[in-house]
């Protein structure tokens, strides 16, 4: 069983498959408590649905595309199953994880997305290390960047583990709201960092405070 926040269909915000119409798998719960959290009616909120229940409630929306979510989902042991009926059945599965939780025993074949955090988050002594070395080449890492500090941060931790081999995008993100993204883009293009500028696409299409998009 799973507990579950919600699931729903729109446009991914984010990552390298942004704009794509998605279902997305919230799980319940979340051991951090980022300074910048956009989700945390995720910490607590939730029903009981069995892994039939949240395939059929996936199925119903006829998308192949499922990004798994929360909270914090491998936080939850039945969401590795869940992931692998989701690629049996064809689909194309995302995962975003906070990278405080290794990743690996998520199946092969996942899109995983690793977020790094940066100081300003308030986590940045929860990062584990060794996810950066269990990467697959379609896997991406995002920096969620708050401040200039953070922003040196992601460069320099891009710099030492080589991201640029080792995993398939980094994608540096402002809080939204709190960083503006044009000062961010002028950093990236002064130091040529090769990343990929990522706008939450979402909180555009609709206000931020939005739910069940």
């Amino acid at each position: 069983m799973l507990t579950i926040n919600e699931i729903f269909y729109s446009i991914q915000g984010e990552s390298t498959r942004a704009g794509r119409p998605c279902v997305f798998v919230r799980l319940t719960a979340c051991d951090l408590r980022c300074s910048w959290c956009d989700t945390p009616y995720a910490f607590h909120e939730g029903r009981s649905m069995s892994i039939d229940e949240v395939v059929a409630d996936v199925d119903r929306h006829g998308c192949p595309l499922v990004e798994i979510t929360g909270g914090e989902p491998l936080l939850q042991d039945d969401v590795y199953p869940l992931m692998e009926r989701l690629l049996a059945g064809g689909k194309t599965v995302m995962l975003e994880t906070g990278g405080h939780r290794s990743i690996a025993t998520v199946p092969a074949a996942v899109l995983k997305v690793v977020d790094i955090k940066c100081p300003g988050s308030g986590e940045a002594d929860k990062n584990d290390w060794g996810n950066l070395g269990r990467l697959a080449p379609h896997d991406e890492v995002k920096f969620v960047v708050k401040d200039r500090a953070d922003y040196e941060f992601a460069r320099g931790v891009i710099a030492k583990h080589d991201l640029v081999v080792r995993a398939g995008a980094i994608l540096v993100s402002p809080v939204h709201g709190v960083l503006d993204s044009k000062t961010l883009s002028e950093w990236i293009l002064a130091d040529h960092l090769p990343v990929r500028l990522q706008l939450q696409l979402h909180k555009f299409i609709w206000s931020p405070p939005t739910r069940g998009v």
